[in-house]
C-alpha cells in the first residue's frame, strides 16, 4: 500500500495549524491544538526547520512560524522533507537506485507515469489549500452577528 508516514501526517496538521494561525506558535501551543504530542511537534518542528518549511523564534514570544506563506508551500515539499523523494519504486527515484534487475523489468516504464503523476498531484497542492487562511479560520469562530430587523410602520 502506498501511504505516508504518520510524522509525515503529523507535520502536514502541525503546517496547517501554522498557516491557520497566521503566527508564530510555540511547540507546546501546536500541541494542543493539533492533539499532536509535545515530544513528537518538537521533533518535527526541527526537521521542518531543517527543510526551510519553517522559522524557529527563540525568547519569551518564540515558537515556529511558516517560513513562506502557505500558498508557497506544497505538500509534495512536506513530504520530501520527511520521507525524501517521492517515487513508487526506487528505479523511479530521482536517485534512480539500480535494484540489480532494471535492464530487464517490464515494470519501470508504467511506474514512470505514476510517479510523475504522484508527485504532480502533490506539488499542485498548495498548503493553503489544506489550510485556509487566517480570516476564513477567524470566520468560522466568530459568531454571525444578529439579524438587524427594521420596523416598518403604515400610515
Amino acid at each position: 500500500m502506498i501511504r505516508m508516514s504518520k510524522l509525515t501526517d503529523y507535520a502536514i496538521v502541525l503546517l496547517a495549524h501554522l498557516a491557520r494561525s497566521g503566527r508564530t506558535l510555540a511547540a507546546q501551543e501546536l500541541a494542543a491544538r493539533s492533539g499532536v504530542p509535545l515530544p513528537t511537534v518538537s521533533k518535527l518542528c526541527k526537521e521542518l526547520s531543517k527543510a526551510g518549511l519553517v522559522v524557529s523564534h527563540r525568547g519569551r514570544h518564540g515558537g515556529y512560524g511558516l517560513a513562506r506563506p502557505a500558498e508557497l508551500i506544497s505538500v509534495a515539499e512536506i513530504v520530501e522533507a520527511l520521507e525524501g523523494p517521492i517515487a513508487l519504486t526506487d528505479c523511479t527515484s530521482p536517485a534512480k537506485v539500480a535494484c540489480g534487475i532494471e535492464a530487464t523489468c517490464p515494470a519501470k516504464a508504467s511506474f514512470d507515469p505514476v510517479t510523475r503523476a504522484i508527485q504532480g498531484a502533490l506539488q499542485g497542492l498548495p498548503l493553503s489549500a489544506i489550510a485556509p487562511y487566517r480570516a476564513a479560520a477567524e470566520a468560522e469562530a466568530e459568531p454571525e452577528p444578529a439579524p438587524v430587523t427594521l420596523g416598518v410602520h403604515a400610515s
